[in-house]
């Protein structure tokens, strides 16, 4: 792995970068399409790679280890073999689906132990296992196993689990690389990032990210964060840990957001973003646009035959009218889902990508502020 900061904004903390992998190169700041079960929901790698542009994806340990599982996915070579997908592509540790998914877990410094969600049957996952399996999947990137403190709670409670978090990424680091050593890994070059939490205890995002800065890790995240904290909050939380993540290192905040979240993290110093946001409320038929946010079941598109958006990032855009996609939704038809789907992830990452050129002109500060106020109206 290669990262190259390319560029800084004279006037915040924005950067424009370049990840090398064995993947392929990824241009930062860079928005990553989440495709849980190895796919992105209803939408041919194709568009993902050719219409929305999407330079790397995200799949999720967790779900790939209950189904297909891991018998499958090795006799298939890897994840990458598996799902047909050539490109970069990261894995979620699975410690976020641990506790947000699963049923009566329980936490010990080994690891959790939880009911599965789709059959209830008693499953173990510490570090090592958590390493084992994206080993196992040969994803380009790797995140360490950590615990994801529900909001809200106490400040003791959540000074231990960052100190167990510490803890567990030493020992995912040296699972993973006992796992390279003896030849175990799918994808010898497979890299590590740490993931930095503290939920919205300022001192404690920076005692944790000081810690993990230490151990040289390929790459650094901020997680725990966008799970109902006010938005103000979560800023100043991205601000406080991206003061002190080394410079040379890609930073990753995970699991945010809407455009306007993409744009302030951004500004702060983010590299890398994910959200399920522009599928799953593309399903729901929630369009985001340079000029502001369609409803697409509104009964106001239900005569308008212009282009869904005229200067839009994918052909989805220009092919089809505001009125036909809102007759598809109300239709129930598949198409709609799939074109709103296709549309809104080249959204986002022609926001991303306007943000890195902007960043490189030196103007970036200027522009954010018109694309926050454009891109958060409601049309």
């Amino acid at each position: 792995m290669k990262f190259t900061l390319q560029h800084k904004d004279p006037s915040s903390q924005a950067r424009a970068g370049e990840l090398q992998t064995d993947h392929g190169v990824v241009k930062t700041p860079i928005f990553m399409p989440v495709g849980t079960a190895a796919t992105v929901k209803g939408i041919f790698h194709r568009d993902v790679r050719d219409e929305a542009r999407a330079q790397i994806i995200l799949a999720n340990t967790y779900h790939l280890y209950l189904r297909p599982g891991m018998d499958i996915l090795e006799r298939a070579g890897g994840v990458h073999r598996f799902s047909t997908w050539d490109g970069p592509m990261l894995t979620d540790s699975g410690g976020f689906q641990v506790f947000s998914l699963a049923k009566l877990r329980h936490i010990t410094e080994e690891g959790v132990t939880f009911n599965s969600h789709l059959d209830g049957h008693r499953i173990f996952m510490g570090p090592e296992q958590s390493m084992q399996i994206q080993a196992n999947l040969g994803s380009t990137i790797a995140m360490a196993f950590d615990e994801c403190v529900e909001n809200p709670a106490t400040y003791e409670y959540a000074k231990n689990s960052c100190a167990r978090t510490a803890r567990w990424l030493l020992r995912c680091k040296d699972e993973m690389n006992r796992l390279k050593h003896e030849e175990k890994a799918v994808n010898p070059d497979q890299l590590l990032f740490g993931i930095n939490q503290g939920c919205t205890f300022a001192d404690l995002r920076v005692e944790h990210m000081k810690q993990i800065a230490e151990y040289d890790l390929d790459g650094y995240a901020i997680g725990g964060l966008a799970v109902g904290e006010p938005v103000d909050k979560m800023y100043e939380m991205i601000e406080l840990v991206n003061g002190i993540l080394p410079k040379d290192k890609p930073r990753y905040l995970m699991g945010v957001g809407t455009p306007v979240n993409i744009l302030e993290g951004i500004e702060r110093g983010v590299d890398m973003f994910d959200c399920v946001m522009p599928t799953r409320n593309g399903r729901n038929g929630m369009l985001f646009t340079k000029d502001g946010i369609m409803n697409m079941r509104n009964k106001k598109w239900e005569m308008d035959f212009s282009p869904i958006e005229a200067d839009g990032a994918s052909y989805v855009d220009t092919m089809y009218s505001k009125a036909y996609l809102r007759h598809l939704f109300h239709a129930q038809e598949l198409l709609a889902m799939q074109i709103a789907s296709i549309h809104n992830l080249a959204f986002y990452l022609w926001l991303a990508g306007e943000a890195r050129k902007h960043i490189i002109a030196g103007d970036f500060a200027t522009w954010k502020p018109m694309m926050v106020k454009r891109v958060s109206t409601r049309l």
